[in-house]
C-alpha cells in the first residue's frame, strides 16, 4: 500500500515537509548538544526556518563533525538505546548510531513500505543473503520492515552458495535481498551442479551495494549479464546508517523513491549551494521522525541526480538516480574526471574478468595514479589491449593494468568485516 502522502500533490508534499522540519528543528534545539551549540554559535533563530530553502541558513554537517563530537549528537539518554549501529568514519573509527525503540519502529516502516515498492507483499518469503550481525544497520533493517510486512524471512547471510541453494530448494524463497553480483556467483555454482536455477521460484531481488542501472536509467554491464542468465525482476535500493531511510525503485526502475514522511533531502555543489534542477550533486539528508541521533543536513558524500517527473506507479515522490560516485573518490586523471562506478561498469563488460581491484594514489608530480588489478581466466597481450581499447573508447582515458591471481585479491576485496566486496582503494595523500 502507498501511503497517502506520497501520491500527494508536490505542494501537498512540501507543506507535509515544512510543518515537520519545524518539529525536528525544536526537537534537536532541545536535546542534542551539538546542534544546540550550532544554533547559538551561528546565531540560528530556528523559529525563523519555515520552508525547505529556509534550511540554507543551517551550515551543513559532515562526516568528520559527527565522528569528531559522535555523542553529542545523542538526543537520548543512553537508557533508551535499543540497538547500537555503527558506521565507517573519515578519521579512522567508526561512528555511532543508537536507536531507540521508536527508531527501530520507524526502520521497520521504512523497509515495509520500500519494500512494497519493490513488489514484495505478504505471502512472498524473502531470503536475506546480507549480515544481520557486526553493529550493521542494514540488515536488522531488511528482517524488521519484513517482519512488519507480516513476509516470511530466511537468514542466511552472505555467501556460500552451497547454503543458499540448499535453502532456496528447502525454503522456496520468492524474493532475495543481495549484493548484485553475488548473483552471477549464485548461478555459476547451479550450473556447475545441475541446479535448475531457472525454475526454482524466485521472482525478483532487491539489491544493494552495486549499480543496476546506467544515469539513464538502461540497465548496467552488471544487471544485463545477470539477466543474460537468469530472467528475474531486479530492484535498486539505496541507503546508509545515516539516512535510516531507503530509496527502493519500482517496477518502472526510473530511480528510487524518496518517503517524503521520513527524509528532506537537497543536491548540493562544491560550495554547498543548491544544484540546478536536474543536474548531478552532492546528496544532503535531513532526518524527520528519527528520535535517538537525527541528522540536520547531512553531507552524505554520494553524488546523484534528483528526478521529479511522475512515476506511472502513481507515487508524486522524488525520485534518487544511481550514484554517480563518493565525492571524495572523484579522480582527476589526464584531464578527465572519473568515479569508480564507471570503471567497474567498462570491467564489466568481460566475461573473462573474475575480479577486480582499482587502487588510487598520488604520483610524483602530485597528480592521481590509478592501477587496476584484475584476475582473468586467462591472460594475454591482446586480452590487455582489449581492455585498454575498451576503456579508451569508454571514458577516454587508459589507466594501469596489472594482472594477478585471483586468491590474492580475494583476500582484499571480500574482507570479513565489510557486507559487500570492496574494490576502490584510495592511498592519495
Amino acid at each position: 500500500m502507498i501511503p497517502k502522502i506520497e501520491t500527494a500533490s508536490a505542494q501537498e508534499i512540501k507543506t507535509f515537509q515544512e510543518i515537520e522540519l519545524a518539529k525536528t528543528l525544536q526537537y534537536v534545539f532541545e536535546n542534542s548538544a551539538y546542534y544546540k551549540r550550532l544554533f547559538a554559535r551561528e546565531n540560528i533563530d530556528i523559529s525563523s526556518i519555515k520552508t525547505i530553502e529556509d534550511l540554507a541558513k543551517i551550515p551543513v554537517t559532515t562526516k568528520a563533525e559527527l565522528q569528531e563530537f559522535n555523542d553529542d549528537f545523542l538526543c537520548v539518554p543512553t537508557t533508551d538505546i535499543i540497538d547500537y549501529a555503527t558506521t565507517s568514519g573519515t578519521l579512522g573509527d567508526p561512528v555511532t548510531f543508537g536507536l531507540t525503540d521508536k527508531d527501530l519502529d520507524r526502520l521497520a516502516y521504512n523497509e515495509a513500505i520500500s519494500f512494497d515498492c519493490a513488489g514484495i507483499k505478504r505471502g512472498d518469503i524473502v531470503q536475506l543473503m546480507t549480515t544481520i550481525d557486526r553493529r550493521f544497520m542494514a540488515g536488522l533493517a531488511y528482517f524488521l520492515g519484513l517482519r512488519k510486512m507480516k513476509v516470511g524471512v530466511i537468514r542466511v547471510g552472505a555467501g556460500i552458495p552451497e547454503l543458499q541453494w540448499d535453502s532456496i530448494k528447502k525454503y522456496k524463497p520468492t524474493y532475495l535481498i543481495t549484493v548484485p553480483s553475488f548473483l552471477l556467483k549464485l548461478i555459476e555454482y547451479a550450473e556447475a551442479h545441475d541446479i535448475d536455477y531457472k525454475n526454482s521460484g524466485i521472482k525478483g531481488a532487491v539489491c544493494i551495494g552495486e549499480a543496476l542501472r546506467d544515469q539513464d536509467f538502461s540497465d548496467s554491464t552488471l544487471s544485463r549479464k545477470i539477466a543474460e542468465k537468469w530472467d528475474i525482476k531486479l530492484y535498486s535500493t539505496y541507503a546508509s546508517t545515516e539516512m535510516a531511510t531507503a530509496f527502493t525503485e519500482c517496477e518502472h526502475a526510473i530511480g528510487g523513491h524518496h518517503h517524503p514522511e521520513l527524509i528532506i533531502v537537497e543536491t548540493l555543489d562544491d560550495n554547498n549551494q543548491p544544484v540546478a534542477q536536474g543536474e548531478p550533486g552532492e546528496l544532503v539528508i535531513t532526518n524527520l521522525g528519527v528520535e535517538g541521533m537525527p541528522l540536520i543536513r547531512f553531507k552524505t558524500g554520494d553524488i546523484v541526480q534528483l528526478h521529479r517527473e511522475p512515476c506511472a506507479c502513481g507515487r508524486n515522490t522524488l525520485r534518487v538516480g544511481p550514484v554517480l560516485g563518493r565525492k571524495q573518490q572523484m579522480i582527476k586523471y589526464k584531464g578527465t574526471t572519473l568515479y569508480p562506478p564507471a570503471m567497474t561498469d567498462v570491467l564489466n563488460d568481460f566475461p573473462n574478468i573474475e575480479l577486480h581491484m582499482i587502487e588510487i594514489s598520488t604520483n610524483d608530480l602530485g597528480t592521481d595514479e590509478i592501477v587496476i588489478k584484475l584476475a582473468v581466466k586467462q591472460e594475454s597481450e591482446q586480452f590487455l589491449r582489449e581492455i585498454k581499447d575498451h576503456f579508451r573508447a569508454k571514458l577516454r582515458v587508459t589507466p594501469k593494468i596489472e594482472f594477478t591471481t585471483k586468491e590474492a585479491l580475494s583476500a582484499i576485496v571480500f574482507n570479513p568485516m565489510s557486507r559487500k566486496p570492496v574494490t576502490f582503494f584510495d592511498y592519495r595523500k
